[in-house]
């Protein structure tokens, strides 16, 4: 659930906060509690506002991922934000704890990523096929523990569970991410994935805006990651 301490960054045009695992963006048809109701209801009660609050969603991230999320507060922010989005002109870097490493440590991803509605998950193909569409991303080997290892990863295009998908593919399946190939759940159902962080140009003052996302403070592993990754790599 959203806390006003998960807020990030703020001002009268958009809002960035630190999603939890588990946490949907928007309504879905399970009729869990979203994001984007929470916010708008804390917006409407800090600000005393007595109309609706408007508030789009920039972008999303999967339900069991945690870490950095955009919302616009005004609808100049959000047709602004979202001509960035369809042109990549917004910078999102993820953490994932993988359960092997990387081999080359560093390098593109290019595969075509094919969704299968039905089950909701996504294969990773070396070639294109039917509806399949383009996935690239850029990743870094960041750090390694004795079983896990942190990987950076860039994203170039933003496809339905791309990073599981495309990682699995490699034979690095993100920890706790059974769907894709990992070996065993993590406490909770979350996966071990983490949007650590955004930068883009504003979309009113036209400055340069970075928000970096805290890892989850109560799994011990991700703690030990975020100490040990060294500063100022180029996948943050």
């Amino acid at each position: 659930m959203f806390t006003p301490d998960d807020i990030l960054y703020e001002d009268n045009h958009l809002l960035v906060v630190n999603k939890h695992c588990g946490d949907l963006v928007q309504p879905d048809p399970s009729g869990a509690s979203a994001l984007e109701d929470q916010i708008k209801e804390f917006i409407r009660r800090r600000d005393a506002k007595p109309g609706a609050v408007f508030l789009g969603v920039v972008h999303r991230i999967d339900r069991p991922v945690s870490g950095a999320v955009i919302f616009a507060k005004t609808s100049k922010a959000l047709a602004r934000l979202n001509e960035m989005i369809r042109e990549g002109r917004i910078r999102k870097i993820y953490w994932a704890v993988t359960e092997q490493t990387p081999d080359p440590a560093s390098g593109e991803l290019r595969h075509y990523i094919l969704r299968d509605a039905k089950t909701n998950r996504s294969k990773a193909l070396g070639a294109p096929r039917g509806e399949a569409r383009e996935a690239r991303l850029r990743y870094q080997t960041l750090a390694a523990a004795d079983r896990y290892t942190l990987v950076g990863v860039e994203l170039l295009t933003g496809r339905h569970h791309q990073i599981r998908a495309q990682l699995s593919q490699i034979g690095c399946p993100i920890r706790g991410d059974l769907k894709y190939g990992a070996r065993r759940s993590n406490p909770g159902g979350g996966i071990s994935l983490h949007s650590r962080s955004v930068a883009f140009e504003h979309p009113v003052r036209r400055e340069p805006v970075e928000v970096t996302a805290p890892v989850p403070q109560d799994d011990r592993l991700w703690a030990w990651f975020e100490q040990h990754a060294p500063a100022g790599e180029p996948v943050r």
